[in-house]
């Protein structure tokens, strides 16, 4: 926490400023209070901006919809098929660099998702799956019509290929929503929880070994409780993340 009286930085436990002497242990209290307001009222604020969302959507159904449609759809299929034309077409190139776009291009959307229309992970993988729709049968039409071939794949291996390519696209997509989520929500509120740790990190800190002193008991509480804050939408981005990479790049990774 900050000290108040001269704004420096000290630990949390401290009863003492040891930068300007103050005694802290009248002021403490208040400013732990105020934290835990805080990130009370940041839970709030998220919670009435998604809010604001779903009732704009009731509201204007038709023009939430062509906003969201033109934004998280058309516009990534649109780069996700230019890219394809670039790589299969102008500069005929490995197709690795096709697998590439299909995690970086998505990926960006997903997290503008998040921020911008308070779009949750399902949202976004919705998102992510709409677009591989929309898109994969694009590039399709453009190697029929370039290469004089059938707009639908021939064979199971082609399927494979255009299945694992829309998987790859639909898992960016959540993978940049959560990497939103752990940016703009979890660390922010890890970061700011500087209050007493709750009873189940206590719980959890006891279990590692009770014969500790009060501070030390409460410093490793905490240091769980912002462990397990984080851990899960961390996992999740990692899981997502590398789900993207390995079907978009299976073909060249099993070989």
């Amino acid at each position: 926490m900050e000290c108040p009286f001269c704004v420096e930085t000290i630990r949390d436990e401290a009863l003492v400023c040891k930068h300007c002497t103050r005694d802290l242990r009248l002021v403490r209290p208040v400013i732990f209070e105020i934290q835990e307001i805080i990130a009370e009222l940041d839970v709030l604020q998220r919670e009435l901006n998604r809010t604001r969302a779903r009732l704009a959507m009731i509201e204007t159904p038709g023009r939430s919809f062509l906003i969201n449609a033109t934004a998280f759809v058309v516009l990534p299929s649109i780069l996700l098929v230019a890219a394809h034309f670039l790589v299969t077409v102008s500069f005929d190139i490995s197709p690795i660099y096709l697998r590439i776009a299909s995690v970086l291009i998505p990926l960006p959307f997903g997290f503008m998702a998040a921020i911008a229309r308070n779009v949750g992970f399902r949202g976004a993988i919705a998102f992510g799956i709409a677009t591989a729709a929309l898109s994969i049968p694009c590039m399709l039409a453009v190697t029929a019509y370039v290469d004089g071939v059938d707009v639908l794949p021939s064979n199971w291996r082609e399927w494979r290929e255009a299945l694992e390519y829309g998987s790859s696209i639909a898992l960016a997509f959540g993978a940049g929503n959560l990497l939103a989520m752990l940016i703009f929500q979890v660390l922010p509120r890890t970061i700011s929880s500087r209050g007493k740790p709750n009873a189940a990190a206590y719980k959890v800190a006891r279990l590692l070994g009770e014969h500790v002193g009060e501070q030390a008991l409460r410093r490793r509480a905490r240091l769980i409780q912002d462990v397990l804050r984080t851990v899960g939408p961390l996992i999740g981005f990692v899981a997502t993340a590398a789900g993207s990479i390995y079907t978009g790049l299976k073909g060249f990774l099993v070989h």
